[in-house]
């Protein structure tokens, strides 16, 4: 996520983290707390950085994380922005069920299939043939610098599945942005999936990054940037 995050410190105070159990996160995931784990992360990186309040982003399994903090921390969280995630209801389809019932025999395919899914958004967000390359090439090599635990990803989506998120939407109170890609370039999380939060959360806005899909944050930073600063500062411009 480092050209989001570079994207948005240029604008505001950015604070990111890798979740509990990551590698390079520092921090434990404790199976007895489950899904708390994040809750309570969210808690100490606040804390550590002094921050009271905060604008809460999540991008894709991150807004399940994001949408359950501010509606349990509704004065700790000032907004929410929900990139990309995936909706209360939602169900991976057979591939990626495949992938969770087998993470590590499913990892060679799942590493080998990625620029199938990923290259589409790749061409529209570039269309010079040696900026789509040099975006390939500092994608991977920023994969390979903060590699993925299969078994970890597919615990994640174990425990999401066995969880209802639909009532912690009942319960924001704070200004709330849904923000997508195409609808035809997203083939990770189906962009009508995401706005379904429109309909869940009272009041939520909705944005689009034209051009891109799953990975728009990543090919199109500065418009990520300028649409999440921007919900930001609207709602809380002596904050930004």
């Amino acid at each position: 996520m480092t050209p989001a995050l570079r994207a948005l410190a240029r604008r505001c105070r950015t604070i990111a983290y890798s979740l509990c159990g990551d590698i390079g996160s520092g921090a434990f995931f404790d199976p007895a707390l489950g899904f708390d784990n994040y809750i309570r992360q969210i808690d100490q990186v606040l804390l550590k950085a002094g921050v009271p309040t905060a604008a809460i982003c999540g991008v894709s399994y991150g807004g399940f994380i994001a949408l359950r903090y501010a509606a349990l921390r509704p004065m700790r969280a000032t907004s929410l922005i929900l990139a990309s995630s995936p909706a209360p209801g939602w169900v991976p389809n057979p591939t990626q069920q495949g992938y969770v019932a087998h993470p590590w025999r499913s990892a060679p395919a799942f590493v080998a299939t990625a620029p199938l899914r990923l290259w589409p958004e790749i061409k529209a967000a570039c269309p010079a043939l040696k900026d789509r390359l040099a975006f390939a090439l500092s994608y991977s090599a920023r994969v390979l610098a903060a590699p993925a635990v299969p078994s970890r990803m597919a615990a994640r989506i174990r425990l999401q599945q066995r969880l209802d998120f639909a009532p912690d939407c009942g319960r924001i109170t704070v200004p709330t942005l849904v923000l997508t890609g195409e609808d035809e370039l997203d083939q990770i999380v189906p962009p009508d999936v995401t706005r379904r939060y429109q309909s869940l959360i009272r009041g939520a806005q909705y944005e689009k990054i034209e051009n891109t899909g799953h990975i728009g944050l990543l090919t199109r930073p500065e418009r990520f940037a300028d649409i999440v600063s921007g919900f930001v500062n609207q709602c809380h411009p002596s904050r930004i």
